[in-house]
């Protein structure tokens, strides 16, 4: 069963269980990037994740515009290490689209979704599998 990583940082992140449940994916929760990490570090080669379903939040006026752009770069570089084929979807709010850009720059991203998000936006990704969707 692919396992998909859901990390839940905001209460804008869409409620996605049951469709999860209905593709048939492994969801493992999470309510922080550290915790997603954490898991990912401890992952065997059965439940490290396929996906990856995370809100992306900007760094404004902090570190980010220097090593780090947002919330994601640790956590994308170690997928990178522990699960280079795990496919990324970024959840952004309007009005830091223009901010996802410099992650795209930096990792590989499957998809980039503005919230509110729509289920059958996300069920088509999921299903599309290997297949990027603009």
């Amino acid at each position: 069963m692919p396992v998909l990583y859901s990390i839940v940082e905001s209460p804008t992140h869409p409620r996605l269980s049951d469709l999860y449940r209905r593709l048939g994916l492994d969801e493992q929760r999470f309510p922080s990037q550290r915790k997603a990490l954490q898991a990912l570090k401890r992952a065997r080669s059965g439940s490290a994740p396929d996906w990856v379903v995370a809100e992306f939040f900007y760094g404004f006026g902090n570190n980010y515009a220097g090593a780090n752009v947002c919330n994601l770069d640790v956590f994308l570089a170690s997928l990178q290490k522990y699960a280079p084929r795990a496919r990324v979807i970024v959840l952004v709010a309007k009005d830091q689209e223009t901010h996802v850009s410099k992650l795209a720059a930096r990792f590989p991203l499957h998809a980039v979704l503005t919230q509110p998000v729509d289920e059958a936006r996300v069920a088509a990704l999921l299903a599309a599998g290997e297949q990027a969707i603009p």
